[in-house]
């Protein structure tokens, strides 16, 4: 079934981080199955380029960044030569809602929590992220209320709505690291701040249990985390782990993602695109709202999450999170046996 409304051009517009991304996928996969004949595009930032342009159901990224440092005539006539009929501001910015409103794009759509889109959108859902009990991919549909059937769909619905099949091929020096005779598992121990960690201990300790016969052993990051990881000595606690931090850019990641069995992390943009990628996936998280694996949890068809069976915040006050570094590495690898042969 599709709606009969033509529009020449969707806009989906979100400049944040890689997961945050990810978990919008999914909004895009319903616009191409609903407006088949529409073209769908992504306003973007230029680091999250290789996730949008994996995605088999858009059709062009824009890239945030080069139209920001135009000056604002040609901001507008740039927006204006889209021929857009619709925008959806997923992650609200000002200059972005202002922009849209500039350059005339018939339908705006954007939330009622920013003061801002009443008078630059001409189309407002009520929704409120940071209280919601919903997870954010589908948070994410919801902001295209009244242009889907049914915009709030289950979760256990969202794994089919990926559509990341565009992958590009993996270099040969890190295909050749591929094990095909054991599990090839990718252990991501930081997020860049952006979510609590369990601790480069606890991976290594992870490491140390998981046998060599069964696993081979992945660590990636930013080559700014592989020095993190040194400095706390995580190296020096593990054997036969393949150090890649540093070593690729988000095409290759993704590339190796999907050669690999699975990944273990925090609430990272690698543990979403495992989860989008059908691998195991298997995200630590801390039970503070809003971080907690209800708004933020990956998912997929073979992915899952551990996180303390408690209310808690504690850490708002204290920095690291106990919940997250009292979950054993045992309970981790017996998680992970059971993702991995259910």
């Amino acid at each position: 079934m599709s709606i009969q409304h033509n529009y020449r051009k969707i806009i989906i517009s979100r400049t944040d981080s890689i997961g945050d991304v990810v978990l919008t996928l999914p909004l895009a996969g319903l616009l191409k199955k609903y407006y088949p004949l529409s073209s769908i595009a992504f306003l973007g930032q230029s680091y999250t380029r290789a996730v949008i342009e994996a995605c088999a159901y858009i059709d062009e990224f824009i890239d945030w960044k080069e139209i920001s440092t135009l000056p604002q005539a040609e901001q507008v006539k740039f927006m204006q030569e889209q021929k857009a009929g619709l925008i959806l501001h997923v992650f609200p910015v000002k200059e972005i809602a202002l922009l849209a409103k500039r350059a005339g794009i018939p339908e705006r759509i954007g939330s009622t929590g920013r003061l801002y889109h009443y008078t630059t959108c001409n189309r407002l859902v009520r929704l409120s992220r940071r209280n919601s009990p919903h997870h954010e991919a589908t948070l994410n549909i919801r902001l295209a209320a009244g242009l889907l059937p049914a915009s709030m769909i289950p979760t256990e619905d969202i794994p089919g709505l990926f559509g990341m099949s565009r992958i590009k091929n993996l270099p040969e020096s890190l295909e050749s690291l591929i094990d095909r005779e054991r599990f090839n598992l990718i252990l991501h121990p930081k997020s860049k701040g952006s979510a609590r960690e369990w601790g480069s201990g606890n991976f290594a300790k992870l490491s140390a249990i998981l046998p060599a016969s069964e696993y081979k052993v992945f660590v990636t990051g930013t080559a700014t985390e592989g020095e993190l990881l040194r400095e706390e000595g995580f190296f020096r606690q593990v054997d036969e782990v393949t150090d890649l931090t540093g070593k690729m850019n988000l095409d290759e990641m993704i590339s190796f993602i999907d050669a690999a069995d699975g990944l273990i992390a925090a609430s990272t943009g690698p543990l979403h695109l495992a989860a989008a990628l059908s691998k195991v996936a298997l995200g630590i998280y801390p039970p503070i709202r809003p971080m907690h694996p209800g708004r933020w949890a990956p998912l997929g068809k073979r992915a899952g999450y551990l996180v303390a069976d408690k209310e808690c915040s504690q850490c708002r006050k204290t920095g690291p999170c106990q919940c997250m570094l009292n979950i054993s590495p045992v309970q981790v690898k017996q998680k992970l046996d059971s993702m991995v042969n259910p």
